[in-house]
């Protein structure tokens, strides 16, 4: 094959600025297609009770496995079926009780044929993304969700790209409407998504990650300051909880805060923990979220946060370094 190489790179750039205008354009009007038939899609999966049976070939078969993880990760169960495994076997993953989301550009795909009669035969309803509304997918679908565009992005209008684009522009629409309509809330996106940053940040709390019990640094305020230091050594926070004669709160002692003694006075062994704490430390609820420790971390330029009781007692201590290793920052 012959092949014509472009040696200015400015052309180049020129042209990949190209491709984003006219995938952006494609995008955009979508938006008036948004209306009716649109709304007869979601109410046709909101009333499935069993799955998205999400179905492509080639390119549009890639943009379905993408939908169906999509709508997957929103609380609308859906699987993809290659349009071609189907017919060797694949095809007995679709029950009565599920809806099918037909995806190809042409709606001509000679897969999709031997499909089509079997998805009726099952009764099943089938939503079809396609860029000709005048097809035989078109015609034998229950909705027909309209994506066409005036042209691809690539210069021979040949390579699939605003085709692509708007489909999966329209299979992300589809998930958030559902969403919507879900009710679908941030407690629920964490709970399906666990080992993500994005799932810990929205499901891990302070409990989960604060030290207690005997982990706890704690020192009284007629602590001397060499058994206050050897507290904090032994326990590896760089901190120190300081309480009064009743247990209750009422300073923290940092790394920091011994530096800065040391530099106002030679003499700190003669000195107590009441001496060198800072009063009132930051608190946080064991209840909190542990990306709100990471917040109120980063708010007041400190590195641990105490968790007290219902009386003012520690009860956990919460340092920078756990939330590292929980993957909250």
């Amino acid at each position: 094959m012959g092949k014509t190489k472009v040696k200015d790179s400015k052309a180049s750039v020129e042209g990949a600025r190209q491709v984003i205008r006219k995938e952006a354009e494609a995008v955009l009007r979508l938006e008036n297609r948004i209306g009716p038939e649109f709304e007869r899609a979601v109410e046709v999966i909101l009333n499935c009770t069993g799955r998205v049976i999400v179905t492509g070939m080639g390119k549009s078969g890639l943009i379905g496995r993408k939908i169906a993880a999509t709508l997957t990760s929103t609380g609308t169960a859906a699987v993809f079926l290659h349009a071609a495994e189907g017919m060797h076997g694949d095809l007995g993953i679709v029950q009565r009780d599920d809806c099918i989301l037909a995806i190809s550009k042409s709606g001509e795909t000679d897969e999709f044929f031997l499909l089509l009669p079997i998805f009726k035969r099952l009764g099943v309803p089938i939503i079809a993304i396609t860029g000709n509304v005048q097809s035989p997918l078109a015609q034998k679908s229950d909705v027909v969700l309209d994506v066409s565009v005036r042209e691809e992005a690539c210069p021979n209008n040949l390579v699939p790209t605003s085709s692509t684009t708007a489909s999966l522009v329209m299979g992300d629409a589809l998930a958030v409407a559902l969403l919507l309509r879900r009710g679908f809330s941030q407690d629920d996106f964490a709970f399906l998504h666990p080992g993500g940053n994005l799932g810990k940040k929205l499901i891990l709390k302070v409990a989960d990650v604060m030290h207690t019990g005997s982990e706890i640094p704690i020192v009284t305020e007629n602590t001397n300051l060499k058994e206050t230091i050897l507290q904090m050594t032994s326990k590896r926070l760089g901190v120190t909880t300081v309480v009064d004669g009743k247990g209750k709160l009422t300073g923290i002692i940092t790394d920091g805060d011994l530096r800065r003694l040391v530099e106002r006075t030679n003499k700190i062994f003669s000195l107590n923990a009441r001496d060198a704490m800072t009063c009132g430390p930051k608190t946080i609820s064991q209840d909190a979220l542990a990306a709100e420790a990471v917040n109120t971390m980063e708010k007041y330029s400190i590195t641990s946060l105490v968790i007290t009781d219902g009386e003012s007692k520690p009860m956990g201590i919460v340092h920078l370094h756990d939330l590292l290793k929980a993957g909250i920052v």
